[in-house]
């Protein structure tokens, strides 16, 4: 189960909504935290067992993680792990629901925490609560997520709310 989930109707199309996603290289255009994405071994795409490279920052903390792609259901499904180093510390996933509407959908980003007991209180003492970070991140990755697809189908969600369901 996640520990966290958040969800946010788009005016697009699930398939846009996915193939947006998982242009992994572009994470860095809706994410706070993550600045770009490189893919590693010659990959081009995500796939399962797809892996690359996240360059992240906080203020002016930056660091780099390994992830490997575990789920892809195009137009539906997109999973990775997150690991820094030998440690296994995160599973992200998202799921595009398709609409009552046509041409809109349902996206919801899942985090789940797999930092070790020890250490997810130690980085947690030092850097903030990974919980409450990654909650105002999601939201904020999601608006923006929007906004890039509903920018590239000329639509927009009703609520004038960005951050609206």
């Amino acid at each position: 189960m996640p520990d966290l989930r958040e969800s946010l109707t788009v005016a697009a199309p699930a398939d846009l909504v996915y193939d947006l996603i998982a242009d992994l290289p572009r994470m860095g255009e809706w994410s706070p935290e993550c600045e770009r994405v490189t893919w590693r071994g010659g990959t081009t795409r995500a796939a399962q067992g797809a892996q690359f490279i996240g360059h992240n920052r906080a203020g002016v903390v930056r660091w780099m993680t390994q992830g490997e792609v575990v789920t892809a259901e195009p137009g539906r499904r997109l999973a990775f792990e997150i690991s820094f180093g030998p440690l296994k510390i995160a599973r992200w996933e998202y799921v595009i629901t398709p609409g009552a509407e046509p041409a809109t959908c349902t996206v919801t980003e899942e985090w789940t925490d797999r930092r070790p007991g020890l250490y997810r209180g130690v980085a947690d003492r030092a850097l903030g609560s990974r919980l409450k970070i990654n909650k105002r991140g999601m939201v904020e990755t999601l608006a923006n997520l929007r906004l890039a697809a509903e920018t590239a189908t000329g639509s927009e969600v009703q609520t004038g709310d960005p951050t609206a369901d």
